[in-house]
């Protein structure tokens, strides 16, 4: 005989802890997810786990010392973190950057652009559940252009190798062969991540629907970069205030529609075509020889007192540098405006109300870097 009961049997919200140590977090991150049954009903999210104080260290150093300490924020986008803190210091000192700096240095932030993105293909596709396939695909290109990068700097991932007024050496002289050649399998790699998830029944049904949000909150947010995107809102600050040479460029900017984890998607994978859209045009503008620095800077730079705030379109979104200068060679006060802090704060607004497994994969799709947040 079937047990029947007169009265509803009563259930209780569960905390659990995702992190700081889970492979779904990507990061020492940590979320507490308050659940009923398998539904979210509150996030909060506990960050300071990879606080550094690069900051504070960077107002110990001089200006070209602080460059070393930006590469170790977004490690995944140094030469772009590089380049917003040179644009910083070269606008409060009036340094004038050579042309042909100006165009290695553009080639590249794209290139460090194009293998970050890789990167979250590639993680995300993981998250997903769609196997190590992705992860395979674009780490095989990734890895093509970490190479190259070691080759021009001679480090793997912390470069310290752009400098306020231009870089800190030339390019090696088969820069334009090697670039080129890698452009070729940049555009396979986009090829095949394209035709194994934009259409994967497994990949759209997971992705479509789920942390949506709209233009306004994302604005209100203070999303940027692909997550502010894939709203529909236009926005690109190469586009909207272009800094260095960004406005001799032919690019799109791809937007999505519904402000979902598959707008997120399809918007960096348009983002990698767009990207290696630039770095040819770039490459069939840029002097083949000129100087690469600035003339006149000193060998310890002291900027007049001032401050100035430079913000650039980093991977990730909108990353500021506000820099403070009191005459002396070290910054009064270096902060930094970092996207993923601000993406990330919307995370509960888009994970509650989902399943605990579509909040992992929300979590994917912002594609933060936790030593950025933190700081």
């Amino acid at each position: 005989m079937p047990f029947e009961t007169d009265h509803e049997l009563e259930t209780i919200d569960l905390n659990i802890n995702v992190g700081p140590q889970h492979p779904a977090t990507h990061g020492v991150f940590r979320m507490i997810l308050q659940i009923d049954g398998e539904v979210v009903r509150d996030v909060d999210p506990v960050i300071g786990y990879m606080h550094r104080g690069d900051e504070k260290l960077s107002e110990n150093c001089d200006y070209r010392q602080a460059i070393g300490y930006q590469d170790r924020t977004d490690y995944l986008a140094q030469f772009n973190n590089e380049l917003v803190y040179c644009l910083a210091v070269e606008k409060l000192g009036g340094y004038q950057v050579p042309e042909r700096a100006e165009y290695i240095r553009v080639i590249l932030s794209e290139m460090n652009r194009i293998a970050s993105h890789f990167m979250f293909m590639g993680a995300f596709g993981t998250d997903i559940g769609v196997f190590a396939t992705p992860f395979m695909y674009t780490f095989r290109e990734r890895e093509r252009i970490q190479d190259f990068f070691e080759e021009v700097t001679g480090e793997r991932m912390m470069y310290n190798y752009f400098r306020p007024g231009g870089i800190g050496w030339d390019v090696p002289t088969n820069f334009e062969e090697r670039i080129r050649g890698l452009l070729v399998h940049v555009r396979e790699g986009i090829a095949d991540i394209d035709n194994l998830l934009t259409d994967n029944e497994v990949f759209v049904a997971r992705t479509r629907g789920i942390g949506a949000i709209s233009p306004q909150d994302a604005i209100d947010w203070g999303l940027s970069g692909p997550m502010l995107r894939a709203t529909g809102v236009p926005f690109d600050l190469r586009k909207a205030e272009p800094y260095s040479i960004y406005d001799r460029f032919e690019f799109d900017v791809p937007v999505g529609e519904n402000g979902d984890v598959y707008d997120r998607y399809t918007v960096r994978l348009e983002e990698l075509r767009q990207s290696a859209r630039v770095v040819e045009q770039a490459l069939d503008q840029m002097p083949k020889d000129g100087p690469i620095i600035a003339s006149g800077i000193p060998r310890i730079i002291r900027l007049p007192a001032g401050e100035v705030y430079q913000r650039c379109e980093n991977p990730r979104g909108e990353y500021g540098i506000y820099l403070i200068s009191k005459g002396s060679e070290k910054p009064y006060r270096l902060k930094i405006r970092s996207p993923c802090f601000s993406n990330l704060s919307a995370l509960r607004a888009m994970a509650v109300g989902h399943y605990v497994a579509d909040a992992v994969i929300i979590l994917g799709s912002i594609d933060i870097v936790l030593c950025e947040v933190d700081r």
